[in-house]
């Protein structure tokens, strides 16, 4: 199997889902929703084990796909689930800071997975230029 920019976001994706789901406070307190003595509610303590496991299944898809189609289909979906959380973060969390840091970092994360994505199925040897039907000239 080889390791692609794509394999090591997936990794770091799935790493991040397990944290949350095993410690929800993680995601909770940088989004403002934990209690003012730092517990998690129990009904937010849920949901975001749920993101969790999305993170975590989405981030294993995208280690493992064996076949260019499959990693693609793995990074599309982080991407846009990074990028709806963004976007529900960024307009929905009750504290204004709160909500430009989350969409800052989910965006942030979704712009990153689509790169590590395209660069994971560029072909090995890849010259800059030699996609853009230039050819190099002959003595």
């Amino acid at each position: 199997m080889k390791t692609s920019p794509m394999r090591w976001v997936g990794a770091a994706t799935a790493a991040y889902g397990v944290a949350v789901l095993v410690r929800p406070a993680l995601m909770a307190r940088p989004c403002g929703l934990d209690g003012e003595d730092g517990s998690v509610p129990a009904p937010t303590a849920l949901l975001i084990r749920v993101l969790g496991v999305r993170d975590a299944a989405i981030g294993i898809a995208m280690m493992a796909a064996k076949d260019p189609s499959g990693r693609r289909a793995a990074t599309a979906c982080r991407v846009v689930a990074d990028l709806g959380d963004a976007v529900l973060f960024g307009t929905r969390l009750p504290d204004p800071a709160a909500r430009r840091k989350a969409a800052a970092v989910a965006g942030g994360w979704g712009a990153l997975c689509a790169v590590a994505g395209l660069a994971s199925d560029r072909p090995r040897g890849h010259r800059a230029g030699s996609g853009l039907g230039l050819r190099r000239r002959r003595s």
